[in-house]
C-alpha cells in the first residue's frame, strides 16, 4: 500500500485493476477537466475585486481606467501560461510533478528564491482570507440594512455590526474546512462561479438602469475625478496608485493555479487543458470587469462608490439589491475555500513529515455519516483548520477596512507571484541566452510590474494610514 498523506486517503480498493484509481504519482486519479479549472479561476478571479473596479477607473478616468484593466488581463494571461509549463518539471508534459506554486519554484530555481515565493504566497493568500471575511460580512451586513430602511423609513438609524455576520461566515467555513480533498470543492467553485455571474450581472443591470433612466447627471471625464472640484491634487495621485492596486488585486489568482493545476486529468497534458482553461477564465472576468467597471463608472461618475453594489443605495428594488449581495456572500463562501487549501495542505504536510509517528497528526478515522456514506476525520485537520479560520476571522473584526486593504493586497503579490517567478522560471527552463531579444524584455516587463507594484502598495498604505486615524474597533458601521 502508498503511503497516506494529508490531501488524499489511500483505500485497497483503489489497487483493484492494477492500480487504475491512481495517477502516475500514486496518489487517486485526478478527475478535473478545462470546465472545472475554469470555474475555479472564475471563482479565484471574480471575487471581492470587482466591486471595486467602478471606482478605480473614476480614479483614472475614461482612458487610463481601461487601459490599466486590460493591460493586467493581457500580462495575467500571458504570465499564467509561462507558470502552467512549471507544473511538471524540467518536462512540461512528462517531467515530475510539482503540487504547489512553492515547490515550482523550488524544482526550478530552488535556494533563496524558493523561500521568498514560500513568504510572499502565504502571506497573500492569508491577506485573501481575511479579505474575503471582511468583504462578505459587508455584503449580509448590506442585506440587513436594506431591510432595515425598508421597514422603518430611510431615515432610520440601521447601525449594524459586522462582527455577527464575520462569526457566521467563519461557522461555515469551518464546516467546508474540514472537506480532506481540494478536487472535491470542484462543485462548491461551479456553485460560486454561478454567484459571481448573478451579482455581476445584477450590478450591470442596475448600471444600464440608472444610466439610461434620467435623473441627476453624473460627471465623468477622460482623466477621471478631477483635481481642484473632486480631489486635491496629492489626493489625485494616492487615488491613482490604490486604483492600480485594487485592479491588480481583482486579477490575483497566479497562488493558486499550481493547485488547480493539480486537479486535472493527466491527459490530455495538464498544462494545455490550464492554458485552455486560462484563457477562458480570463476573457471571461475581463468582460465582467469591463462592464462592471465602465457602466458603473458611467451610472455614479466621479462620485462611485468605493463597493459597487452598494452605490445604487439601500432603496428600491430592495430585494433585488439583497439577492445580489446574497450571491456575493455565497461567491465569497467558495473562493475562501480556493484559497485557504494552499495552506491547509503546507502546515499538514510540514506536519506529517515531523510527526510521522503521532497518530493525533496522521491518524485517519472512519466515521459513516447518513446520506453521505464514510467520512474520514483527522484531529489535528479539525484543529488546525478551524484555528486557522478561527484567527482570521478575528483579524478581519479588528481591521474591518475594505478598497484600502484589497489594494495592498493586490500590490504585495502581483509583482512577485504573477510576473516575476513565472518570468524567471520560464527564462531558467527554456536555457534562455541572457540579453537575447526575448530575455531583455521579458526584464523590461518584470521590472516595470515592480514599479506599478511599488507605487500601488504606497496608494494603499496612505490610504490604510487615513482611516485608522478615525477607526475605532469593533463598533457598528453607519
Amino acid at each position: 500500500m502508498t503511503q497516506k498523506n494529508s490531501m488524499y486517503i489511500d483505500t485497497p480498493e483503489a489497487f483493484i485493476d492494477g492500480g487504475k484509481n491512481f495517477d502516475d504519482d500514486g496518489r487517486d486519479k485526478r478527475t478535473g477537466t478545462w470546465v472545472t479549472a475554469s470555474a475555479h479561476i472564475i471563482t479565484a478571479v471574480i471575487g471581492s475585486g470587482v466591486l471595486s473596479l467602478a471606482w478605480a477607473i473614476a480614479q483614472m478616468g475614461w482612458v487610463a481606467g481601461p487601459a490599466v484593466l486590460l493591460a493586467f488581463s493581457l500580462i495575467t494571461y500571458f504570465t499564467s501560461t509561462l507558470l502552467a509549463d512549471s507544473y511538471r518539471s524540467p518536462d512540461p508534459v512528462h517531467g515530475k510533478r510539482n503540487y504547489t506554486y512553492s515547490e515550482v519554484v523550488r524544482s526550478v530555481l530552488g535556494g533563496r528564491k524558493f523561500q521568498l515565493c514560500g513568504l510572499a504566497q502565504y502571506i497573500n493568500l492569508i491577506g485573501v482570507t481575511i479579505g474575503y471575511t471582511i468583504t462578505a460580512s459587508i455584503s449580509m451586513v448590506a442585506v440587513k440594512r436594506s431591510n432595515c430602511y425598508h421597514k422603518h423609513g430611510h431615515e432610520a438609524k440601521c447601525y449594524i455590526s459586522n462582527n455577527p455576520f464575520m462569526i457566521i461566515f467563519a461557522c461555515i467555513q469551518v464546516v467546508l474546512s474540514q472537506i480532506p480533498n481540494f478536487h472535491k470543492l470542484s462543485w462548491l467553485s461551479i456553485v460560486a462561479a454561478v454567484m459571481s455571474f448573478a451579482y455581476s450581472a445584477i450590478g450591470l443591470g442596475l448600471s444600464i438602469a440608472k444610466v439610461v433612466g434620467g435623473g441627476p447627471a453624473v460627471r465623468t471625464s477622460l482623466t477621471g475625478v478631477q483635481v481642484g472640484v473632486d480631489v486635491t491634487g496629492t489626493e489625485k495621485v494616492w487615488r491613482m496608485f490604490q486604483a492600480i492596486g485594487d485592479i491588480a488585486f481583482a486579477y490575483a489568482y497566479s497562488n493558486v493555479l499550481i493547485e488547480i493545476q493539480d486537479t486535472l486529468k493527466s491527459s490530455p497534458p495538464e498544462n494545455q487543458i490550464m492554458k485552455r482553461a486560462s484563457m477562458i477564465g480570463i476573457l471571461t472576468t475581463t468582460m465582467f470587469y469591463m462592464l462592471c467597471g465602465c457602466l458603473g463608472y458611467a451610472a455614479f461618475g466621479n462620485d462611485a462608490p468605493g463597493n459597487f453594489l452598494t452605490g445604487f443605495g439601500f432603496y428600491e428594488p430592495f430585494w433585488l439589491i439583497d439577492f445580489a449581495n446574497v450571491c456575493i456572500a455565497v461567491h465569497l463562501i467558495g473562493a475562501y475555500q480556493v484559497f485557504c487549501q494552499p495552506i491547509f495542505g503546507f502546515v499538514e504536510s510540514k506536519s506529517k513529515e515531523k510527526w510521522s509517528d503521532s497518530k493525533f497528526v496522521n491518524g485517519e478515522h472512519a466515521i459513516n455519516v447518513p446520506l453521505c456514506g464514510t467520512l474520514y476525520v483527522n484531529f489535528f485537520r479539525v484543529v488546525w483548520r478551524t484555528s486557522y479560520v478561527a484567527v482570521t476571522s478575528l483579524i478581519a473584526m479588528m481591521f474591518p477596512f475594505f478598497n484600502d486593504f484589497l489594494g495592498l493586497i493586490g500590490s504585495l503579490s502581483f509583482w512577485p507571484l504573477t510576473v516575476y517567478f513565472p518570468i524567471e522560471m520560464y527564462i531558467k527552463q527554456s536555457k534562455m541566452q541572457r540579453f537575447s531579444f526575448t530575455w531583455t524584455w521579458l526584464k523590461i516587463l518584470s521590472w516595470a510590474c515592480l514599479v506599478v507594484s511599488i507605487i500601488s502598495a504606497a496608494g494603499s498604505i496612505q490610504g490604510l494610514a487615513h482611516d485608522l486615524k478615525k477607526y475605532q474597533p469593533f463598533k457598528a458601521q453607519q
